[in-house]
């Protein structure tokens, strides 16, 4: 990048900068803020993820479901019985 300095930017304001940044970028650079991208990405989802399974953990709705799986299970382990 073109400069080092942080400073709080609108997101809005860096959305465009940072496309002009990834167009200079030499190939091998590329496919490394790529990997950095989907690392922040799989964070994100993961994060809500976890979230959510705490939320609905804490409301109870998780309660059933190893019964729920047992359920399946047999049912699929009796159709391939078949």
């Amino acid at each position: 990048m073109s400069s080092l300095s942080v400073q709080p930017i609108d997101p809005n304001e860096l959305r465009p900068l940072l496309h002009a940044e990834v167009d200079k970028l030499r190939d091998e650079n590329l496919l490394l803020l790529h990997r950095v991208a989907m690392e922040l990405e799989l964070e994100e989802v993961s994060e809500r993820l976890n979230t959510g399974f705490d939320e609905d953990r804490a409301a109870g709705k998780l309660a059933r479901l190893p019964e729920i799986l047992r359920a399946a299970r047999a049912s699929l382990h009796s159709s391939r019985s078949q």
